[in-house]
């Protein structure tokens, strides 16, 4: 049976707190089965014979959205897409060595030719950007809290709904997937 990853928008920030067994009942609800949760930003694994994500991408925020009272979008990736969002390396290593830090921003579709550009406008000196499928990379220079940027910010100029993990959850996330 497939083995998907969801990355949840808006879980534990915000004011917007869940425990982890809720979010795991949630799923479990959908018939979703082999649920389990990643640290508590809203990751999770999960199993399903499905084999549309959109589909389950739209029956997850659809039964959050009740069982929370909020929108919580919802990016379904594959084990190996998750694998391969890990080792992408969207930047030199010596640049990554010297940021502060990499983040990885999960997006519905590929960005069209307007969410390009709005990326690429976005970049500074202290903000580096790279797009990739349905992933965009942000390397920061400076900790966040000392930008005027934010994540929401970026989806504001993208027009797109996204979900931001650093790349060293992505990296712990993937030794738990299978092999």
């Amino acid at each position: 049976m497939p083995r998907y990853v969801a990355f949840l928008r808006a879980i534990n920030v915000g004011g917007h707190v869940v425990k982890m067994n809720v979010l795991r009942e949630q799923f479990e609800a959908l018939g979703l089965s082999d649920v389990e949760t990643f640290i508590a930003s809203g990751n999770v694994l999960f199993s399903s014979r499905a084999k549309d994500a959109a589909a389950l991408e739209r029956k997850i925020e659809s039964r959050l959205k009740t069982a929370l009272g909020y929108e919580v979008a919802t990016f379904v990736r594959t084990c190996d897409e998750v694998s391969a969002v890990a080792a992408y390396a969207p930047f030199p290593a010596a640049t990554v060595r010297t940021a502060v830090s990499l983040w990885v921003g999960f997006l519905a579709a590929p960005l069209p030719a307007a969410g390009q550009a709005a990326l690429r406008a976005l970049e500074t000196p202290i903000h580096a950007f790279h797009a990739n499928g349905r992933e965009i990379y942000w390397l920061r220079r400076t900790k966040q809290m000392d930008s005027a940027l934010s994540n929401t910010g970026v989806e504001r100029a993208l027009k797109a709904r996204c979900t931001f993990r650093g790349i060293n959850t992505i990296v712990r996330l993937t030794s738990r997937l299978p092999k």
